[in-house]
């Protein structure tokens, strides 16, 4: 189990950074044009999607760091935590803006962030 956790953690961590550090250097604008499925920016203004861009990049920081570095290692369920609220939010907009073709890949991302805080909370803690 503590396996399949870290790899999850890993897979997420990547995806977040990436995804993150995009929403930092892009212009809103350019964000929308990459493709059809990111026009949720449309909603939002410049500063909310960096403002998302930063928590996708510390919860990809958070999920991995405090556990390989051993320093208070309670810190990478609740990073876990944070994604859950944050596709939450994801998956609300989508429903809002009626893209639910888009909304399945968020509400993935959520079973997996959601299923890494809670074995971390109670199957497999540091």
């Amino acid at each position: 189990m503590n396996l399949s956790l870290w790899i999850i953690a890993g897979l997420l961590a990547v995806v977040y950074l990436v995804a993150g550090g995009g929403k930092l250097i892009m212009p809103k604008e350019r964000i929308a044009a990459v493709s059809s499925g990111a026009r949720w920016v449309d909603d939002f203004s410049a500063g909310g999607v960096r403002g998302i861009g930063a928590l996708e990049v510390l919860a990809a920081v958070g999920l991995i760091l405090p556990a390989a570095l051993d320093i208070a290692p309670v810190l990478v369920p609740l990073a876990a935590v944070g994604l859950v609220l944050l596709m939450t939010g994801a998956v609300l907009t989508r429903i809002r803006r009626r893209e639910f073709r888009f909304m399945a890949v968020d509400l993935g991302y959520l079973a997996l962030a959601g299923f890494l805080a809670w074995g971390r909370f109670g199957l497999a803690p540091f």
